[in-house]
């Protein structure tokens, strides 16, 4: 199988950040860079399935070249080769982004395109649709479950209350969710395997963003809680202002 996946480099969810003078920006001093979560198990689950039928795994990446220290987390990972679609940044428009992709996706002769089904930093939850719209393939995002038989597949999706069983013929674009499989550790080998790895360096012609971020604010800090220390005695209290000023009852 020939199979590539997107991923993109977030701030790790760990770190608190901060937001840049310019109020449109964060402060990039200090932040621990990492493969978007839900973008590991979409690697996770390409390798797993060229393990199983052969094949290899393309990694694509949008970015600066400071991007490709993430990058090569993820050929640690497995991945066979990768590209670098050369960006002096990252756009905050999703659908400028799906269409650097996809000038990529549309030459490999891809079965399978894998992407994360968001990103955990702007969280568009957009980018699977729109590649595939662009490519005239199907597509199937919040997948739980996948299995591939030949040139069809059959996928688990997560949805409101439940699951959905869907079949999909090849090739086709999957937005991958968290509970499809655990992603592995990068061994010793495969790191030292992934430093000697070529990244493929394209060049981008980014198109004009129609979505402009015009401000960021952090969220309001949190009011001092209060204490109850007499049990059963304060229970009326507690319902009161659950009720009065929660407005959670």
């Amino acid at each position: 199988m020939n199979i590539a996946v997107c991923i993109k480099q977030t701030p790790d969810t760990a770190i608190r950040v901060k937001v840049a003078d310019d109020g449109k920006s964060i402060v990039q001093d200090g932040i621990q860079w990492v493969i978007n979560p839900y973008d590991e198990f979409a690697v996770e689950e390409a390798l797993q399935l060229t393990e199983k039928h052969g094949g290899e795994v393309t990694i694509v990446s949008l970015g600066p070249a400071g991007i490709e220290k993430t990058i090569r987390e993820a050929l640690a990972m497995g991945a066979h080769k990768a590209i670098r679609i050369d960006a002096d940044h990252i756009p905050d428009d999703p659908s400028v982004t799906a269409k650097a992709l996809v000038e990529v996706l549309k030459n490999g002769n891809y079965d399978l395109i894998f992407l994360g089904r968001q990103a955990v930093d702007d969280d568009h939850h957009q980018m699977a649709s729109l590649v595939s719209q662009a490519l005239g393939l199907p597509c199937v995002t919040v997948v739980v479950k996948l299995e591939i038989d030949g040139g069809k597949g059959t996928a688990l999706r997560e949805v409101e209350g439940g699951y959905e069983k869907v079949a999909f013929a090849l090739p086709a674009v999957i937005g991958a969710n968290r509970h499809l499989n655990t992603p592995r550790y990068r061994s010793l080998k495969g790191i030292m395997q992934a430093k000697k790895k070529t990244i493929e360096v394209l060049p981008a012609t980014l198109a004009a963003p129609k979505l402009v971020v015009e401000k960021l604010t952090p969220p309001p800090a949190k009011k001092e809680g209060k204490i109850f220390k007499n049990g059963a005695a304060d229970a009326a209290e507690v319902a009161r202002l659950l009720r009065d000023e929660a407005k959670v009852i």
